[in-house]
């Protein structure tokens, strides 16, 4: 009888001949007809519930992978847009402007001009549907002459005319005609806005006189009244009072009042623009379409805006329209920048989260990797032993995993790509198979390493100098962003701050893995000499690894000092964030709730009172401000101050709390205001103290009062005006200010506390005289927070961190949950054997938990102190001012509530599962281990 000989793939490649009852069918001495069964399919089948769990491993991975570079195109896209659209669309389009020609005017070559300037915008941008506003304006507005109209403070109400291409179409008439015609000596036919005919008292039929000048006189004769279809629409954006009338103020000190409005010519009243005003200019304003433009192109699109502003762009339009002194002017270049700078200055904080992420996801992959091995390293010694080639091993093993992580991550890329469409899908599709390739290859070269030959170095010698190279490399990281600060704007993501958190917690991992062992070996120890045997087995067990190793795997804690560190540091920051968020909002009300009468009146005693006496309020003080004061005696002659008249203790209370302006109210306690000549005290503000010495200034009021102060000591600001700077004197309320009236009827009310706005303006509405409820305004720190938070780059940023929290948790836990799954077989036997000595079950469920916790609740303290080190070591160098929305001082505030929050929750977690399992699979071993008896 002779035996079959192997075939040599099974010998090569070490598979398998086949099932033992594929092999036993074949009859003795006859060659098999039965060929082995596929390797994969065989391992697939013996194994279903590991394969399951690989492919559920690579989905997710692979999902979160793919969706992050998506997440942040879309983010960044619409923080852009929004960005552009909150500066609204004169701030976002393109001005052409050009003398008017002299001679009759013709809108057909307005036109010619229009459509010119549209056929030299580039590729990268487009103009908005809403299309372009073209037609020319006169230069200056006339005064009105006509006595009954309407004069604040005396001043003639002013009027401007312009020709407005297209104008019908967005504007409905309401009364008279569009203006055409009128004779060349006569008066110049207008339409005129229905709100503006009705402030100032004019009809379809009324002359407009103007004010003789140095020109020619003028007239205009209203003709038409019209309403604006839709006064928020663009084409009204940018011109001038032409759907009502508008308040203004002469550039005199005082200001004074009057109303300007405009009125719209026809076209045959183009060549009369330039003598009512002196001159004439065309204008063709083109409005980019900010909805299309997206973040990756902003550079190429900036450079095209630029050509077409001042550069050979600009050029060719001066030499195709024939017109050599055209001027095309706009904001967007100098948007763009700011956009850029806005969105790199948030890139390094944005990542944190995400490298955190993607660290605990490489610890789990390793950790699923080493399960895995320590489960099948029998089998692959087995298969090399019967002849099969490491190299041939490992590419079974390859195809064995391309067949569960390959599906998998396919289908993960497909489903982030259409969750989250975005033009852009080159980093997603990198980013997937970068993952995609360590889901793969993490086993096969764990694999590999099992079959190679076993070294005989000094092993703890190399461990240590690897965990050196680690601690050198954190070291410099660290030094190195302290010197010289998070990288500037404009030089991309700053590595250094992204990799220093992780490199720190990689730092504390190390630490620990050499810590816990000695730690929890002498609590055992202390254990072993109380009663009881499940404290001393349970902490035993956990003060060495599984599988006869000398010590507890490094990976689990790794993976949640990862989690905890990432997750405190970046809550730390976001702390930070709203902390500096609120501040500036205090600083610009001046409290958390700021009453502000009209321009030159005052506030109602009984409003004040009734602000006053709303819950939460905890200090609130009256304020008397004039902005048109000025100070003579200083340096430069006279300065130009605001005057802010207060009872000192209140208001020294708010400066206190809002912090800005703070003083001792004693130093306005002086008894001056005795007589006419006595000094009042004052506090001078810092710049204002650089321009005067000590001594006595007389203080001149924008009604025309006067006082005598002198200097008593010197604030920064005044929580009654926004901003640091600007020459300003404070002043005590009562009798050293009661020769002027008007200080003693303050116009703005400030208050500290967590006041409801709503209850505020209730209040308002209630005491206001009648008529007069929204002249007031009623400012809340809470809603200017609010409103810098709005921004959508710092809100995608926000949710990007917590997503990344939450992610990271999650794989935190299944690392958790894998070092227990790897220590489960040799656990079921021991609590095996101790059930067969009496052990009760719950005794059972005790030593896993005395087994398991320890290093995880060690891992999650150690994560909070990383986190902490980290926040001191780094926070220096970051500057939260593009997350918080305005210019706030470089440097995070260290506070507990967010580092514990994260490490305490983790930890949590982390118990909850624990208990989970051991209280779900725990049982299900020990019974399976007594059934089939200790085989080992």
């Amino acid at each position: 009888m002779t035996r079959p000989a192997d075939t040599p793939d099974s010998a090569q490649d070490g598979a398998p001949d086949g099932p033992p009852e594929a092999r036993s069918a074949a009859p003795s001495g006859a060659p098999s007809e039965v060929r082995p069964a596929p390797w994969v399919r065989t391992r697939l089948r013996s194994a279903p519930s590991s394969a399951l769990l690989a492919a559920a491993l690579a989905f997710v991975a692979v999902l979160l992978a793919a969706a992050l570079p998506r997440a942040l195109d879309r983010g960044a896209d619409q923080a852009l847009r929004s960005f552009l659209a909150d500066r609204g669309p004169a701030a976002t389009s393109l001005l052409a402007t050009s003398t008017a020609r002299y001679g009759k005017q013709s809108p057909e070559n307005l036109d010619s001009v229009r459509d010119a300037l549209l056929a030299h915008t580039g590729d990268g941008f487009a103009i908005a549907p809403s299309g372009t506003v073209h037609g020319t304006q006169a230069a200056k507005g006339r005064s009105l002459a006509n006595p009954e109209l309407p004069h604040p403070d005396g001043v003639q109400p002013r009027l401007d005319l312009l020709y407005l291409r297209d104008a019908a179409a967005h504007a409905q008439l309401v009364d008279g005609r569009w203006p055409s015609g009128g004779a060349p000596d006569g008066p110049v036919p207008v339409a005129l806005s229905q709100q503006a005919a009705q402030t100032l008292g004019v009809r379809v039929g009324t002359v407009l006189e103007t004010v003789a000048n140095s020109s020619d006189p003028m007239s205009a004769e209203v003709v038409g009244l019209y309403r604006a279809t839709d006064e928020a629409d663009a084409f009204w954006t940018g011109l001038p009072c032409l759907t009502r009338a508008c308040e203004s103020y002469t550039p005199t000190v005082p200001p004074q009042r009057f109303w300007q409005t405009a009125a719209l010519v026809g076209s045959d009243g183009l060549d009369r623009l330039s003598p009512w005003g002196e001159s004439a200019e065309d204008f063709w304003r083109l409005p980019v379409d900010t909805g299309r433009l997206r973040a990756d192109l902003l550079p190429g699109v900036a450079r095209e805006v630029a050509a077409y502003v001042g550069g050979p762009t600009a050029s060719a339009l001066r030499s195709t329209t024939q017109r050599s002194d055209l001027r095309i002017t706009s904001r967007l270049p100098d948007l763009f920048k700011q956009a850029e700078a806005r969105q790199q200055a948030v890139e390094p904080l944005a990542a944190i989260g995400p490298a955190g992420v993607a660290g605990v996801a490489a610890v789990v992959f390793c950790l699923a990797a080493a399960l895995t091995g320590d489960r099948r390293e029998s089998e692959l010694r087995l298969l090399l032993a019967r002849g099969g080639s490491p190299r041939g091993i490992v590419g079974r093993l390859l195809g064995e995993g391309a067949v569960t992580v390959l599906p998998a991550s396919a289908a993960a890329t497909v489903l982030a790509l259409w969750l989250l469409p975005t033009p852009r899908w080159t980093a997603a599709l990198l980013a997937a198979a970068s993952v995609t390739l360590l889901a793969l290859l993490a086993f096969p070269v764990r694999s590999a390493v099992l079959l190679s030959a076993r070294r005989r170095g000094p092993a703890p010698r190399r461990r240590l100098v690897a965990e050196l190279l680690v601690v050198a490399t954190t070291a410099a990281a660290v030094f190195e962003v302290r010197r010289r600060g998070v990288a500037p704007a404009g030089d991309g993501l700053d590595p250094l701050l992204v990799a220093a958190p992780l490199l720190l917690a990689l730092c504390g991992g190390l630490v620990l893995a050499r810590l816990q062992p000695v730690l929890v070996g002498a609590l055992a120890r202390a254990a072993g000499r109380r009663p009881g045997l499940v404290g001393f087995l349970g902490l035993a067990r956990a003060a060495r690894g599984t599988g006869g190793r000398a010590r507890p795997s490094v990976l689990p804690l790794i993976a949640l000092l990862l989690a905890v560190t990432t997750g405190g540091f970046g809550a730390t920051v976001l702390d930070s964030v709203d902390t500096g968020r609120l501040r500036v909002a205090r600083l610009a009300v001046g409290g958390d709730v700021q009453i502000a009468a009209p321009y030159g009146g005052a506030l109602p005693p009984a409003m004040a009172e009734a602000a006053a006496a709303l819950p939460g309020v905890r200090t609130s003080v009256g304020v008397w401000t004039d902005d048109r004061a000025f100070v003579f005696g200083t340096v430069q002659g006279s300065t130009q101050v605001t005057v802010v008249v207060a009872e000192p203790v209140a208001y020294a209370e708010l400066a206190r709390t809002v912090g800005r302006g703070q003083f001792d109210p004693a130093l306005l306690s002086g008894k001056g205001g005795g007589s006419a000549d006595a000094p009042v005290p004052a506090l001078f503000s810092s710049d204002l103290a650089k321009l005067a010495a000590s001594g006595t200034y007389r203080l001149s009021l924008g009604d025309g009062g006067e006082l005598q102060i002198g200097s008593v000591g010197v604030v920064e600001g005044t929580p009654a005006k926004p901003g640091a700077g600007g020459a300003v004197v404070v002043l005590p309320a009562g009798p050293t200010t009661a020769r002027l009236p008007k200080t003693g009827h303050p116009d703005r009310w400030l208050a500290a506390g967590e006041v409801d706005g709503d209850r505020v303006r209730e209040a308002v509405r209630a005491t206001a005289p009648a008529g007069t409820a929204g002249r007031f305004t009623v400012r809340t720190s809470a809603a200017t927070a609010a409103e810098l938070g709005s921004d959508p780059l710092q809100r995608s940023a926000v949710r990007l961190f917590w997503a990344s929290v939450a992610g990271a948790a999650g794989f935190a836990l299944l690392a958790v949950l894998l070092t227990l799954v790897r220590a489960a077989p040799e656990r079921a036997a021991l609590l095996a054997r101790l059930r067969t000595m009496g052990l009760r079950p719950r005794d059972g469920i005790r030593l896993i938990l005395t087994e398991a916790l320890p290093q995880a609740l060690t891992a999650t303290l150690g994560g909070a102190l990383v986190a902490a080190a980290a926040v001191a070591l780094l926070g220096p160098a970051m500057d939260l001012s593009a997350l918080v929305g305005s210019t706030v001082p470089t440097g995070l505030r260290l506070t507990a509530p967010p580092v514990l929050t994260q490490a305490l929750g983790l930890a949590f977690l982390v118990t909850v599962a624990v208990l989970a399992e051991a209280a779900i699979s725990g049982r299900r071993q020990i019974t399976t281990e007594l059934r089939a008896g200790d085989q080992r």
